[in-house]
């Protein structure tokens, strides 16, 4: 199991992420250069493929040279985490609670997140379960929070209706990628698997005991063309995350 960084790590990476940053030297480097260069590069080819020295080959330096900007390429993939987070609302504190009724700025909120995430699907590739505490990550969860502020919710109902609906579009974004992947490989788009598949589930699933199944199954394959929809799903299901919060505020 890896251990956690020290202390002392953990508190310069911090500073790191809030702008305390080394002077730009001769040749011009600056930590958020190195920043956008490793965006790029996990945009492209994946989280993964990002390396010091593929950054510095990128920027046409020498991969020591990075190193007095930027430790290591965990406070690198911390910069990078809460640099694209800016993207969600550009800095506009009230971009969530100016999108209307509190039910209405959960919803922007989650396209804006799901957004995020085909853009940058390397996201899905973290593997830390604690946050990225920079600025952007910051200000990210107090626009996110304001919609439910003065709600009837406490502070910690707050924060797991947020968390609640972060992580269902987190599992429903990485069902889209998972469907993007599947047509690519495959070569075939999932109109066209269904159109193969569900005559032929027909025949075969003849068993009283699968009625319900094949029933319920046709249906979903009529209506999308696909065995599933992820984007009728994040619909759904945000609809019903919403629905239960509103019977909590109700509920006093």
């Amino acid at each position: 199991m890896a251990r956690d960084r020290p202390a002392p790590d953990l508190a310069r990476s911090i500073y790191l992420l809030w702008g305390h940053h080394p002077d730009a030297g001769r040749s011009g480097l600056t930590v958020a250069g190195i920043v956008r260069a490793g965006i790029e590069i996990a945009d492209s080819e994946g989280l993964d493929a990002v390396s010091m020295r593929k950054v510095a080959d990128r920027l046409g330096v020498g991969a020591m040279s990075l190193y007095g900007h930027v430790p290591g390429k965990d406070d690198l993939t911390a910069l990078m985490v809460d640099a694209i987070y800016e993207e969600l609302y550009n800095n506009d504190i009230n971009a969530a609670t100016n999108a209307g009724h509190w039910r209405e700025a959960m919803k922007f909120i989650a396209q804006r997140n799901w957004s995020l995430y085909a853009r940058h699907p390397w996201l899905f590739d973290l593997r830390s379960s604690r946050p990225t505490l920079g600025p952007n990550v910051s200000r990210k969860y107090e626009i996110e929070l304001r919609p439910l502020d003065g709600i009837g919710l406490s502070d910690v109902e707050m924060d797991a209706a947020l968390t609640l609906v972060l992580s269902h579009v987190d599992s429903t974004a990485r069902a889209y990628r998972s469907v993007s992947r599947t047509q690519s490989d495959s070569g075939m788009s999932d109109a066209e698997w269904w159109a193969v598949v569900g005559p032929v589930l027909d025949q075969v699933m003849d068993d009283d005991e699968l009625a319900l199944a094949g029933r319920v199954g046709s249906t979903v394959g009529t209506e999308f063309d696909a065995a599933a929809d992820p984007e009728h799903a994040l619909a759904f299901g945000l609809d019903t995350i919403l629905d239960g919060i509103q019977v909590r505020i109700d509920r006093g």
